[in-house]
């Protein structure tokens, strides 16, 4: 049975209590894909997880790197990705994805469905819709 949780945010500060439910629903899944249109606000979702998990780092849309890295409170790394700029998966490929997705690193995923295939079965997924100016998030 897919658990799905839903929220309702009308502003910034709200995102913090999604930050915390993302991270309580990790369990072993350590890809957590992130969707919606161009501006719904990922990065900033992905902002406040990484504060909430202690990310001293500037958190920021590697969109033209394609991945940044940041290191949690405990020492551990996180990989974001962002792929809306890459024109086929034999990019993601080249830069060795599995490496991060298969060593048990958190990795937080901008622009998944641009590398389907290459997604794991056992990811969390975050789904960001907008409605004027709410933002409704699935997390599932």
């Amino acid at each position: 049975k897919i658990k799905i949780m839903k929220f309702i945010v009308n502003c910034v500060k709200e995102l913090n209590k999604v930050a915390k439910a993302i991270i309580e629903s990790i369990d072993e899944k350590n890809v957590i894909c992130f969707y919606g249109k161009m501006g719904v606000g990922k990065t900033a979702l992905i902002k406040d997880i990484c504060s909430e998990l202690g990310v001293k780092d500037n958190v920021s849309s590697p969109t033209f790197s394609i991945v940044n890295e940041y290191i949690s409170f405990e020492g551990k790394p996180i990989f974001h990705f962002d792929f809306y700029r890459i024109e086929d998966e034999r990019e993601a490929l080249d830069l060795g994805y599995e490496e991060y997705f298969y060593k048990n690193s958190l990795c937080f995923v901008e622009w998944p469905e641009k590398i389907k295939s290459l997604i794991p079965n056992n990811v969390l997924n975050v789904k960001i819709l907008v409605d004027k100016e709410t933002r409704i998030i699935e997390i599932i």
